[in-house]
């Protein structure tokens, strides 16, 4: 029995048509946005302290309120976390969305409210919505059809008893719906496992019990899952084992590195992939075109969006000039921005660290550039991950490899030696050629970047490129060493410090 339609038609398609009006009221919807948010914690200590009561635009909003690190709210977030009501948000906050540290800390933990929940849920939703208005003959929900979903874990702060703390990934899970669990797997016991290797082997070997729909996930670690599925159940492809297999929404990480291992193990041609941008603070944006990669930025689940031109941006991550951010109404397409958000998670014109180019206003659609501090800057070039990608996937498909894993950071003139950039590289498949690979790689950065071009112009500055080739497994093995194995992890592509492609080189 196949209640796809009906699903749609009750519970989706009204939501794909509120979608559609962000195309003609965009600006009014974020408006309204602002106005509740502030409206909501005008009563909190930081609603006083910034005079939320006599905020009534966006210009006095940008006048009382500063942009914002995660060190400059730490101290509230804390609180937060021992017990403390009302702080940043009405109320006290249970649950902490923990995720890759600052400089000073080993982790961060970003509150997650009960309206946050709600909003991340939504973007799920939505997700289904845009995805079935494509796909009007989908199967997703036919009988005793199943969602895989992989997560991480959570447990008790060990110094803020009254919160709970872990992936964003694991806390979804733990307050899914009643609906939602009738189609999801794994159970919730082994979804939640803190050891990614033994979830991993549950999962494989339950596989064949599962009639799996779909997936969700980070691409890296729904890889990991299906190759050991494959090994476990002895077959090379995972439509054997899931022949009504049908969507993969995937995010957290770029995809493109992973693309191509995908198709190889999941060969049916009614397969179809669909990027979201969901974070640990919050759901921003879907895939509703199959055929645009850019995303459409999700206007309406109290988030509040301000974007900062890139180069305002200092190295350290502190904003040069106030004047330059600008809200959703009028960024420029095709200009790197860093995103600035206040949420219904007590998230104050807080900087996130990502980067965007938008593609398209109305409605706003855009595509992920990278991190503010996820880099090569050493030598005035500023290559960013999103030249890193398209670079891969020009010597990729030029030389027949796939990449695993990667990560860069420059080489500096110390003792004699060459400025470059020093490339360790994890391959799937090795491409025919490792001096052509690079070759192609080192030119498709400089016809991306034409700072890169520059100071590659005639070798004055930089040298050509070096790739170190990694031992397979060896990303997996630095991860584990950091605990940070499974979840919402991921490898830092590129960076101006040497630090993280000197601890691979030393165990590879």
């Amino acid at each position: 029995m196949n209640i796809t339609s009906l699903v749609n038609r009750i519970y989706l398609r009204a939501r794909y048509k509120a979608i559609q009006k962000y195309q003609e009221h965009a600006e009014s919807i974020q408006k309204n946005v602002l106005e509740y948010l502030i409206n909501k914690a005008s009563a909190t200590q930081w609603g006083k302290n910034h005079k939320y009561q006599s905020i009534n635009s966006y210009e006095q909003f940008v006048e009382n309120v500063p942009v914002s690190s995660y060190d400059d709210l730490k101290e509230y977030f804390q609180r937060m976390r021992n017990g403390e009501r009302n702080v940043l948000w009405p109320g006290r906050v249970r649950w902490f969305a923990k995720s890759s540290g600052t400089t000073g800390d080993s982790s961060k933990f970003i509150p997650v409210t009960s309206e946050g929940l709600k909003n991340q849920f939504s973007g799920g939703r939505d997700c289904v919505a845009c995805y079935l208005h494509c796909n009007p003959k989908s199967r997703m929900f036919s009988y005793n059809g199943k969602s895989l979903i992989l997560g991480g874990s959570f447990s008790s702060v060990p110094d803020a008893q009254t919160s709970i703390s872990g992936d964003l990934s694991a806390i979804l899970i733990d307050n899914v719906s009643m609906f939602v669990r009738l189609f999801r797997v794994p159970d919730r016991k082994t979804a939640l496992l803190e050891d990614f290797e033994e979830k991993r082997d549950r999962i494989a070997r339950a596989a064949k019990s599962m009639n799996v729909t779909n997936i969700s996930g980070a691409p890296s670690w729904m890889l990991s899952v299906l190759k050991h599925t494959l090994e476990v159940n002895g077959t090379d492809r995972i439509d054997a084992i899931w022949p009504n297999l049908e969507v993969f929404f995937h995010g957290g990480m770029a995809f493109t590195p992973y693309r191509e291992q995908f198709h190889d193990i999941i060969t049916s041609g009614r397969m179809h992939y669909m990027e979201t941008y969901n974070a640990s603070e919050g759901f921003f944006g879907i895939q509703t075109d199959p055929d645009d990669s850019s995303m459409t930025l999700m206007i309406d689940y109290k988030v509040f969006y301000e974007f900062c031109p890139v180069d305002n941006i200092s190295e350290t991550g502190r904003i040069i000039d106030g004047s330059l951010v600008v809200p959703l109404w009028k960024v420029e397409t095709d200009r790197n921005y860093a995103i600035i958000i206040s949420t219904a998670c007590g998230l104050w014109r807080y900087l996130i660290g990502d980067t965007v180019r938008f593609t398209h206003r109305n409605p706003y659609k855009f595509i992920i550039t990278g991190r503010i501090k996820c880099f090569i800057n050493a030598f005035g070039e500023k290559l960013i991950v999103d030249n890193a990608e398209k670079g891969l996937l020009k010597a990729c498909a030029a030389t027949g490899a796939q990449v695993k894993d990667y990560t860069a950071a420059p080489v500096f003139n110390d003792n004699g030696s060459r400025c470059c950039h020093q490339w360790i590289i994890e391959f799937n498949r090795h491409p025919d050629s490792m001096e052509e690979f690079s070759t192609i790689l080192d030119s498709a950065l400089q016809e991306v970047n034409c700072g890169y071009e520059a100071k590659r112009s005639k070798s004055i500055i930089l040298q050509p490129l070096e790739i170190i080739e990694a031992r397979p497994g060896l990303f997996d093995d630095w991860l584990k060493s950091k605990n940070k194995l499974g979840g919402q992890h991921k490898i830092p592509r590129l960076s101006n410090s040497r630090q993280v492609i000197d601890e691979l080189i030393a165990i590879n």
